[in-house]
């Protein structure tokens, strides 16, 4: 599609691209999921927090941290997907190029780590096991989804780049270097 703006300014329709892309996706997954759960199964179900006042800190303490290193690599990923990639973390909305800058050089999948990140927060900071539970099934669904859906859609799209890419950086648990590409992204036009 021809347009007349440049990729990386902000445009209107980006913008509610992005949003839509966020509401349904990590928002399902870290606002309405855990949300509905804390409504039905209720925060701290069983008392642990009122039974172990000492323990509800720590383990409050460690859920907030959690919490926002998890939106950290949400943010991250959304504004890289947009400025670099051309895209959103939309599966409807691709990105164009393969992007393995910034925290992509740490992590292939920092949108699903920082969600991991965030529900784990979630479940510490309120005690809840329906949270817990619904971690473990959003975890075992993206072990499913990714490698046979998201994986295979960008080894076509990307090719060797991806391969190579793929074999060098994780899935989720990040790296603690950065990787660097055997290719400059001055050389090649589709990646940055």
């Amino acid at each position: 599609m021809l347009t007349t703006e440049p990729s990386n300014k902000p445009s209107m329709k980006n913008f509610w691209k992005d949003v839509r892309a966020i509401v349904i996706l990590p928002g399902t997954a870290v606002v309405f999921m855990p949300s509905y759960l804390w409504w039905r199964f209720g925060v701290d179900p069983f008392g642990l927090w009122r039974e172990h006042r000492s323990w509800a800190v720590v383990f409050a303490v460690v859920g907030v941290l959690f919490v926002l290193a998890g939106l950290r690599m949400i943010a991250a990923t959304i504004a890289m997907l947009r400025a670099i990639g051309n895209g959103t973390v939309a599966p409807w909305d691709p990105t164009q190029r393969l992007v393995v800058h910034g925290i992509y050089r740490h992590v292939r999948n920092p949108m699903i780590s920082g969600v991991f990140a965030v529900i784990l927060g979630e479940a510490l900071l309120t005690a809840s096991p329906a949270v817990f539970l619904w971690l473990v099934v959003f975890v075992i669904g993206k072990s499913i989804y990714i490698p046979l859906v998201e994986e295979r859609s960008l080894r076509r799209r990307f090719g060797s780049d991806y391969d190579e890419y793929r074999t060098a950086v994780p899935r989720w648990i990040p790296r603690r270097t950065a990787w660097q590409p055997s290719w400059s992204g001055q050389q090649r036009s589709e990646i940055s």
